[in-house]
């Protein structure tokens, strides 16, 4: 197994230091009140759960909200939270995107959520953030994306572009030598912003506009005849040719199939995938996947205690032996675990006390270690690349030596390139600019 070393550029090293001040230095924290969380005390916290159960996204949503309503459940076998039950409300966006805003606006303003755990794709997050900034609630998005955003609001538990795609960019460069890259992907935000990072980036490491082919599809996209055919006739030009995927949902089903049918093999043109775990691999044929990589910040086959520990728990809560853990999960894991210990330590559930509470709160994650909340609003991540294995588990052929920070704003576009968030008082700003010293958007006064 090789080790990808985390690149921390001095954004990011700022950043890191910043998060061992901040949580060396939280204390009490002022309470404070919302009339999104106005609950009747010593009645239920409610806690939103906003996942599509229906649609093209559900192959992927309909485990992250059973995990919650597991997690949920073991919080309410320890007393609860402030001596309080949490009592999850359930909604179906049903992968559409503009109905996620709506259910969004009922589970804060009717069912008086304290927090919401939800969103897969960036559109559906894009969706609800003004709604969560409107009402000032609280959202969890446990799944990586783009970046190029930091709202008060929302707590990314996914990866951002650092701690995914770009160092499983940078390993098939060092360990397939590839010289020629397919960035195929869904036609929506995460995607296209995601590939004009990596564009830009492989131009930063010398790499020809030449040698880079950028394909989108619709979501729930089947005929991949075509696509495929120019993929191969793209990786015939005698330089080494890998697809860095994007695709989401159950698109990837017939992509990786009609691979296996025009004979590419992951040693010919190896595909890596940001959107495909453990959930999209059950119960589908794998022989067309095996050999091929996922990027990730969590497989199910990390054998250490504490994942262990989780797996038992997750098959004995949905009795089933065969249901599979990956990496979204994990990030809600350990979001709810923040959130749980952030409104113990504000003693309520009011937005602005937990919000600021949050920033600091570190807690176990299931790869070994502890994940922490920077002051931007993301957590502290390892990268692990894993290869498809016959059995629809990963091995993990490389892994970062320590955390990642997450660069929210990325240094490789020019117009973000010197923006951070910081949540932290004096700056409470989404997108500082760190030359001119002025704060760009998402001020919090």
């Amino acid at each position: 197994m090789t080790s990808i070393e985390p690149t921390l550029s001095r954004r990011g090293l700022a950043r890191l230091g910043a998060a061992a001040a901040t949580i060396a230095a939280m204390g009490a924290v002022k309470a404070a009140t919302s009339p999104a969380v106005a609950q009747a005390a010593g009645g239920p916290i409610k806690v939103g759960i906003l996942h599509s159960l229906s649609g093209t996204m559900a192959i992927s949503e309909t485990t992250l909200k059973d995990v919650m309503l597991m997690l949920i459940e073991q919080q309410n076998a320890k007393g609860g939270l402030l001596g309080r039950k949490l009592e999850a409300v359930i909604v179906d966006p049903a992968s559409n995107w503009p109905l996620f805003a709506e259910k969004a606006r009922q589970l804060i303003s009717v069912d008086k959520c304290a927090a919401t755990f939800g969103c897969w794709t960036s559109v559906s997050r894009k969706s609800v953030l003004p709604v969560f900034e409107e009402l000032n609630s609280i959202l969890f998005y446990p799944v990586q994306y783009e970046g190029q955003e930091c709202s008060r609001n929302v707590f990314y538990t996914g990866a951002a572009p650092n701690q995914q795609a770009i160092p499983a960019v940078d390993y098939l460069m060092a360990e397939n030598k590839v010289q020629r890259w397919v960035l195929a992907g869904t036609d929506y935000v995460y995607p296209r912003t995601t590939n004009q990072i990596l564009e830009a980036y492989l131009i930063s490491k010398g790499v020809s506009k030449d040698d880079i082919m950028i394909n989108y599809t619709p979501f729930g996209h089947s005929d991949w005849q075509n696509i495929v055919a120019s993929i191969k006739k793209f990786g015939s030009a005698g330089k080494k040719t890998a697809v860095v995927s994007t695709i989401n949902g159950d698109a990837n089903v017939p992509f990786y199939k009609e691979l296996g049918n025009q004979g590419i093999k992951a040693t010919d043109i190896p595909v890596v995938a940001f959107s495909v775990g453990e959930e999209e691999l059950a119960g589908i044929d794998t022989k067309p996947l095996v050999g091929h990589l996922a990027a990730w910040n969590y497989f199910q086959s990390v054998d250490v205690p504490q994942n262990k520990a989780f797996i038992d728990a997750w098959k004995k809560f949905t009795k089933n032996p065969k249901r599979v853990t990956n990496d979204p999960m994990e990030a809600h894991y350990i979001g709810f675990n923040m959130w749980v210990k952030a409104v113990e330590a504000a003693g309520t559930t009011a937005s602005d006390a937990v919000i600021d509470s949050l920033l600091g709160v570190s807690v176990p994650n299931l790869s070994g270690g502890y994940s922490a909340m920077m002051p931007n609003h993301h957590i502290t991540k390892p990268v692990l690349i894993g290869e498809i294995q016959g059995d629809g588990q990963f091995n993990t052929v490389s892994q970062t030596a320590g955390l990642v920070v997450a660069q929210e704003w990325s240094p490789y576009v020019a117009d973000t390139k010197d923006l951070i968030g910081d949540w932290r008082a004096p700056l409470k700003c989404g997108a500082f600019n760190v030359k001119t010293g002025a704060c760009t958007a998402g001020k919090k006064a």
